[in-house]
Order: structure tokens, then C-alpha cells, then sequence
């Protein structure tokens, strides 16, 4: 072999090295991630494709659904997307099959999981046990025939956790994605297209609420 020959697979040693090391930074370097960012016209057909998942037992394409939402939404770094979507789709898969508020609790470690990933992109410091047991609350209050309402506002406080704020648009929002579950709930065993398309609807008035009521100061 030629000394050229091998200065020639030294670089392209070299080259693959670079692009690699270049693959690893570009998934695990932090972002400047922001939970206020959200489009919630994106927000609204991820969170419908997320439910159609969990009912569907779909945990793949919940994964999938979970990291773009972190990703795309709120600026997460890829790894750091695959981390809370790991989380919450584990929290969620874990929390189906349970009957009681007892049983419910299995799920409480990864919700506290992915609670202290999404505190790295709050605009405030939060409790991250106390959000976690908000969700996992408001997810066994809809098995309990709470009133959407009730509920909601369990939802809205989980949000004004998270951005250290709490107004009426944000307890709208909470209410008005509780009602859209509650849709779902009185359809579920003939749901259709058009339902879903529904959903949708409500779940992007209750974002665009959220939005409006997080939206940073220019």
C-alpha cells in the first residue's frame, strides 16, 4: 500500500469521526428549550394522534408522537426528547391497565421522570413531585365520573405550576381539553373520523388559550 493509500483511509477515519462526534453533539447538546413556544394548531393534531395512540395501545407511535411534541413544540435537544417521551409513554402504558388510585401509583415515578425533564424548559422553578401527582389526580379522576370542570381545573393548576402563573385563559384551557376528553369518553365505543376531527377543534381552542395566556413578553 502507498503512502497516499493510507493517508487516504486515515482520512476518511478522520472524516467518519467528525461526523459522528457532529451525531452526538447535535443530539445531546441542551437546547434553550421554552414550554411557552407551542403552535397550538401543532399542539392540537399531536395531542389527537397521542389519545387515538393510548386507546389504540399504540406505544411505538405514542413515542414517536411524544418526542416530536418535545422536539418540535417546545425546543427540546433529541435526546432530551426521546428521554421525556420514553417517560410519559412508559407513565401512560403503565397507568392503563390499573383499576384503582392504589394500583394508579405504579405510574407516579416516571410522571416525577418526565416532570423533572420539562422543568429544565419552565419559565419559573416548580415542585416536580407535586405536578406529577396533579397529572396522575386528574388521570384517575376521569375513571371516576368527575365532571370534566372539576377535573379541568386539576389541569389548569398542573399548567400553573409549570408557568408559574395561573389566569383565566389558563383555567378555560384546562377545562376546555377536560370537555374534549370527555367527548371522547361519551364516544368511545363507536368513535369516527369526524369525531376525532372534533377533538382537534377543541383541543386547539384550549391551546390557543394556554398560549395566549403563557406567550412570553416581546
Amino acid at each position: 500500500m502507498t503512502l497516499f493509500h493510507r493517508f487516504s483511509l486515515r482520512g476518511r477515519a478522520l472524516v467518519a469521526c467528525l461526523v459522528l462526534l457532529g451525531i452526538a453533539l447535535y443530539w445531546s447538546i441542551p437546547r434553550k428549550a421554552d414550554l411557552r413556544t407551542f403552535d397550538p394548531a401543532k399542539m392540537a393534531v399531536l395531542e389527537t394522534a397521542m389519545w387515538r395512540d393510548y386507546y389504540e395501545k399504540r406505544y411505538v407511535d405514542l413515542f414517536f408522537n411524544l418526542y416530536l411534541s418535545s422536539r418540535g413544540e417546545f425546543g427540546f435537544s433529541p435526546l432530551d426528547s426521546m428521554k421525556i417521551a420514553f417517560a410519559a409513554a412508559n407513565a401512560a402504558r403503565t397507568f392503563q391497565p390499573t383499576r384503582s388510585r392504589d394500583e394508579a401509583d405504579a405510574a407516579l415515578p416516571s410522571l416525577v421522570s418526565y416532570y423533572r425533564l420539562m422543568a429544565r424548559a419552565a419559565p419559573v422553578s416548580f415542585d416536580v413531585d407535586q405536578a406529577a401527582k396533579l397529572e396522575l389526580d386528574w388521570w384517575q379522576a376521569r375513571r371516576e365520573e368527575v365532571t370534566p370542570e372539576t377535573y379541568g381545573r386539576t389541569i389548569a393548576a398542573t399548567s400553573a405550576l409549570l408557568y408559574g402563573k395561573s389566569d383565566d385563559l389558563m383555567v378555560q384551557s384546562g377545562v376546555e381539553r377536560a370537555q374534549a376528553m370527555a367527548f371522547r369518553d361519551q364516544h368511545r365505543n363507536d368513535m369516527t373520523a369526524a369525531d376525532w376531527s372534533a377533538i382537534e377543534l377543541r383541543l386547539f381552542k384550549a391551546y390557543s388559550k394556554l398560549r395566549r395566556s403563557v406567550k412570553p413578553a416581546p
